[in-house]
């Protein structure tokens, strides 16, 4: 079992920033190569994640069961995925809290990311070796994708304030997406390339390397 404890900040009030995350097309939307297929009863939705690697293409198919806390802005997660081919099969869990905060007198959200999991199969190894470091590296493309996207309503909150005695302005319609929950208005996420992922992935690992290496007390010459 592998854990993984991040936090990323993310342009923008929690009161503005949470009711994006509350959305799962929305959050879909903003991950790199993912897409929501299908949405059940109790929380539990369906999706893909489209990695490219060169001329290959790999799709994971996966599910999750969400459970929203809005007093404390908290969701609990529990996936499970399974690549095309059936081949290496992934559990996870955790819980996802935002919270506010203030650095530098900009207001932004902490989005905390704890959890576990596990992958078996060929994808093993590599899951074991760099899986931490991959999901630091796609966490990182989210949170910048889901900022953007809450600059751009918040910039959109002024023309939707109504004007006095005059009718309630109007959102722009909403048409579902084939097969999914995801709107013709709602963003859509780069796609997935996957060995620029993990060249950015094995970065941070390099990086994370020499540091602890700069903290380790000095021998004797």
């Amino acid at each position: 079992m592998i854990s993984l404890s991040e936090e990323v900040a993310i342009a923008g009030s929690p009161a503005t920033v949470w009711p994006l995350l509350r959305d799962p097309a929305l959050v879909a939307a903003c991950i790199p190569g993912a897409a929501l297929t299908a949405s059940g009863e109790d929380g539990a939705y369906r999706g893909t994640i489209r990695v490219k690697f060169g001329p290959t293409v790999a799709i994971f198919r996966g599910e999750a069961k969400l459970a929203y806390d809005d007093a404390e802005q908290r969701c609990t997660i529990e996936g499970r995925g399974i690549d095309g081919r059936g081949a290496s099969r992934a559990l996870a869990s955790g819980v996802v809290t935002a919270s506010g905060a203030r650095p530098g007198g900009v207001e932004t959200t902490r989005l905390k990311c704890e959890g576990n999991f596990n992958v078996t199969g060929p994808l093993e190894t590599f899951a074991n070796a760099g899986g931490v470091h991959l999901a630091r590296a796609l966490l990182a493309e989210f949170a910048g994708n889901m900022a953007r996207l809450a600059a751009e309503r918040a910039a959109l909150a002024p023309e939707l304030t109504p004007a006095p005695d005059g009718p309630s302005p109007q959102p722009p319609p909403r048409e579902a997406g084939r097969g999914s929950e995801q709107s013709q208005d709602t963003p859509v996420a780069a796609e997935l390339h996957g060995g620029a992922l993990l060249w950015r992935a094995f970065l941070g690992w390099f990086r994370q390397l020499f540091s602890a290496k700069g903290k380790a007390p000095k021998g004797k010459i």
